[in-house]
């Protein structure tokens, strides 16, 4: 059977689509008549997409995919099965994304592929560890348990993923308001204020005739600054994309003092969640280890991973692999050493995971607690600077006259 998309009336008028399950589009417009609508527009689902092929579907966001993750988990505990409960998430499905999506996945299966090769076609919205998860619950029939872990651990990383944007937002928003405040004074305010002083022909401070000469300046040079500021931004993206100059620059940032290790704190807690879900559900270690490298972002890490990998293929145990780099923190390489001498090796990576996430939290409350107050005071000196620069004549001019 075949997939169609359908555009119908319902008796009621309204115009509705979904998808249905036929021989021929013949067949499709005969079932939706006896399902009382009236079909106008029945193509199969690919061609459905504007012509787009099934690989070129809309990209799922991150709240998206877990919302369908756990949707789909307990359609499958319900013991119904997987072309089915694709079926029934694409028709209760209001996103348009979504459902071209989930009919992109349904056609691969009924072409004959498993599901975690159907959805390794959508590499943009199912990455490795998505699919070889999924592969993992095929293997041992327990697919609907395997996808609510896999739910849990999509939701958890989100949910450290936003305390992160959200303790970013708030510096780079005063970086921003204090960069156009300094900008509009030297640019418009200086500029008009130091005039007058500059008519009476009297000798100005010093600190007024830097404030002046950087006015001046910058009056000049702003479209070049802008432009300088711009190409440095596409070059540094450029060299960011060479393993060597990321390399390096990740380097750097993982030995500044707080930086650095809430970036190890974070890439820490994303690998022990990922090798906990991996392990836990029957993964061998070497290739969770694998398809957990593709979860860290520092680099320096990533290859310490990889050789880790290489020491655990040569029968070395994984906390003495990963203890032999000095790059991941000591509580989780023992808690490592803990698990594997238990046989509780996942158990213990997903204690791992949470005591990395809180420390993530702590490091993040800390940085902040930092770094606000000092932002405060930096742009509350530059405006000091300007204002005494300002002053300064209007002071020596009452001096002269008393």
């Amino acid at each position: 059977m075949t997939a169609f998309r359908y555009r119908a009336i319902a008796p009621d008028g309204h115009e509705i689509d979904g998808v249905v399950d036929a021989d021929s589009a013949r067949q499709a417009r005969s079932a939706l008549r006896e399902k009382g609508l009236l079909a106008y527009d029945v193509q199969t689902a690919s061609a459905g997409s504007r012509g787009a092929s099934p690989r070129r579907v809309p990209r799922l966001g991150g709240t998206a995919l877990m919302l369908l993750t756990r949707q789909w988990s307990t359609l499958l505990a319900a013991g119904i099965p997987i072309e089915r409960a694709l079926a029934a998430l694409c028709e209760q499905n209001d996103e348009a994304a979504t459902r071209e999506l989930l009919t992109a996945i349904r056609n691969e299966l009924l072409a004959g592929h498993p599901l975690h090769r159907a959805l390794a076609c959508f590499p943009q919205t199912f990455g490795k560890l998505y699919c070889a998860l999924v592969a993992a619950g095929e293997q041992s029939g327990q697919l609907d348990k395997v996808m609510l872990r896999l739910a849990d651990n999509l939701e958890s990383s989100g949910a450290l993923r936003q305390k992160v944007l959200q303790a970013t937002i708030y510096p780079i928003v005063m970086v921003i308001v204090a960069t156009a405040v300094v900008g509009a004074l030297m640019l418009y305010v200086v500029p008009q204020v130091v005039a007058v002083f500059q008519s009476g022909k009297q000798s100005l401070p010093l600190l007024t005739r830097a404030l002046i000469a950087i006015s001046d300046l910058l009056r000049v040079s702003w479209p070049f600054l802008l432009a300088g500021g711009a190409l440095g931004l596409w070059g540094w993206r450029r060299a960011w994309r060479h393993d060597t100059f990321r390399l390096a620059r990740q380097q750097r940032l993982m030995r500044l003092p707080v930086i650095g290790r809430l970036l190890v704190a974070f890439d820490s807690a994303r690998l022990a969640q990922t090798l906990a879900i991996l392990v836990g559900s029957g993964v061998p270690l070497l290739a969770a280890l694998q398809a957990g490298s593709a979860v860290v972002w520092l680099l320096p890490l990533r290859r310490a991973l990889e050789a880790a990998s290489g020491e655990v293929r040569e029968g070395s145990t994984l906390q003495r692999a990963l203890a032999r780099s000095r790059l991941f923190p000591p509580l989780l390489v023992h808690m490592v050493g803990s698990g594997e001498s238990s046989g509780q090796l996942g158990e213990m990576l997903e204690k791992a995971a949470r005591q990395q996430s809180d420390e993530v939290s702590a490091r993040l409350g800390t940085a902040m607690a930092l770094l606000e107050p000092l932002l405060i005071l930096a742009m509350g000196g530059v405006v000091l600077v300007i204002v005494l620069a300002i002053l300064q004549p209007i002071i020596e001019i009452n001096q002269l006259l008393h």
